[in-house]
């Protein structure tokens, strides 16, 4: 009975402090690892797990049992590569020692998720997980803070904002209050917490990437973004300005309807005009139009729709704004004059034209799909016909191989211009069925009768 001691490194400790590749099979080699790491890195963990893994294979021994111990790393590129490299090694082992059990030795909980792949392939009698003891004491406490001081990026993450806060706190507790101060330090510490929480930097960054390849490449949509930027600044201009003139307001809600049904139409401008540059560009670029560009100038227009028929329809209930208003339509003399909608006409109207916006805008994407998959079934269908006469011309060629070979050998047949001599020509009987004539002259009958006597001669003196 084999017992296979291996000592799992997922992140490959060894093979980045010693250079050496895994598996490292044997008492020696592994005994040879252990100064090897140790030498590297004395504090590191895994010069622990390497002696553990000869401890427990010398007890084994002391028992009688046949023993193999062994070091197996996995990859430092990602977790799926550093598995499936631990996985092969543990099938060469299986390969070339057939154990019957294992003893799996590690030191973290990170190695600890190689156990189901060893399980999977062997039995595992014990896992021998290795911790070491540490003085917590002073020097201890020391260490822990040199080393979180030499992180570049801890230090920025946590000790320039709590140096900002100290030294603002301060300063606005003897210019306001110190509950100003408390406040105003908070409320930054929580920007600060959502700004990282939601990775605004890498946000940021990539649209400046973004808008940078923009200006590079001569996109429309660069154009058409600074344009809605601007008008959805004269959006919130406006709506502001229209709950400027509002008075004898309490709570917010008009406050913020107001705002809603003033702005809405520049935001839906700066939206559609955002939605349209994209399209264009969509259009421009020799890729397939996806659909999704399509549809977002129709859902822009119909959102604004409905937001301004809403915000319309509070206002007009508590009587903040003025009735809407269908003007006379005459054609020929004849015609409907004009007359005010109440407030749910108001609504319906807007929610109407949303609807039937964007079952438009549905309809004709769906055209328009429609339309580029026959162009491209189409043009499959041409590349097609394209390709049929190059593999007839091979075809072709290959026939006329066989045919060249042919004529090849039927001119060899012919001498001096002669017809060419057929082996075993043709004639017809009677019947008119193709019968063989032999046309062997009587000196090759001869012959060949000549060299059937010598042959039954020598059975005879055989």
């Amino acid at each position: 009975m084999t017992t296979l001691v291996v000592c799992l490194d997922r992140t490959d400790d060894v093979g980045r402090r010693t250079g050496l590749r895994t598996p490292i099979v044997g008492w020696e080699a592994v005994r040879a690892l252990v100064t090897d790491v140790g030498l590297a890195d004395p504090e590191d963990s895994g010069v622990n797990t390497l002696l553990e893994s000869l401890r427990v294979a010398q007890s084994l021994r002391d028992d009688d049992e046949e023993t193999v111990v062994a070091v197996v790393s996995g990859d430092r590129e990602s977790m799926v590569s550093a598995d499936r490299a631990v996985a092969r090694q543990l099938d060469d082992l299986m390969t070339e020692y057939e154990p019957d059990s294992a003893v799996v030795v590690i030191d973290s909980a990170e190695d600890e998720r190689l156990v189901p792949i060893v399980e999977s392939r062997l039995q595992v009698d014990a896992v021998d997980r290795v911790v070491v003891r540490q003085a917590r004491d002073i020097e201890s406490t020391y260490y822990l803070l040199k080393q979180f001081l030499a992180d570049e990026e801890l230090r920025q993450t946590i000790l320039v904002p709590l140096g900002l806060t100290l030294l603002v706190f301060p300063i606005l507790a003897s210019a306001f209050t110190p509950a100003v101060g408390a406040a105003t330090i908070t409320a930054v510490i929580g920007l600060f917490l959502l700004y990282k929480g939601f990775s605004i930097d890498e946000r940021l960054t990539r649209t400046a990437k973004r808008l940078r390849e923009s200006l590079y490449s001569g996109q429309v949509s660069v154009v058409t973004y600074v344009v809605a930027i601007g008008l959805t600044l004269v959006g919130l201009f406006v709506g502001a300005l229209g709950v400027s003139t509002l008075e004898d307001t309490q709570g917010v809600l008009v406050p913020t309807m107001r705002f809603v049904f003033d702005s809405v139409p520049w935001l839906a401008a700066a939206g559609l005009t955002a939605s349209l540059g994209r399209l264009f560009d969509e259009l421009i670029d020799d890729g397939p139009l996806r659909s999704s560009y399509l549809h977002l100038p129709s859902l822009v227009v119909s959102v604004g729709l409905v937001v301004r028929g809403f915000s319309g329809f509070f206002l007009e209930q508590q009587g903040w704004t003025d009735p809407l208003v269908i003007p006379s339509i005459r054609i020929n003399q004849q015609g409907i004059g004009s007359f005010a909608l109440t407030p749910g006409q108001r609504l319906a109207l807007f929610v109407g034209l949303a609807i039937l916006l964007s079952f438009v805008g549905v309809f004709t994407v769906s055209r328009i799909a429609d339309s580029a998959a026959e162009n491209e079934y189409a043009d499959s269908d041409e590349s097609a016909a394209e390709e049929e006469p190059s593999r007839l011309a091979d075809a072709e060629l290959t026939d006329g191989g066989s045919k060249s070979a042919r004529s090849r050998d039927k001119e060899r047949s012919t001498v001096d211009g002669d017809d060419p001599v057929d082996p075993k020509p043709k004639t017809e009987d009677e019947t008119g069925a193709n019968v063989y004539v032999d046309t062997r002259t009587d000196d090759d009958t001869d012959t060949e009768t000549g060299a059937d006597t010598d042959t039954d001669n020598q059975r005879d003196r055989e």
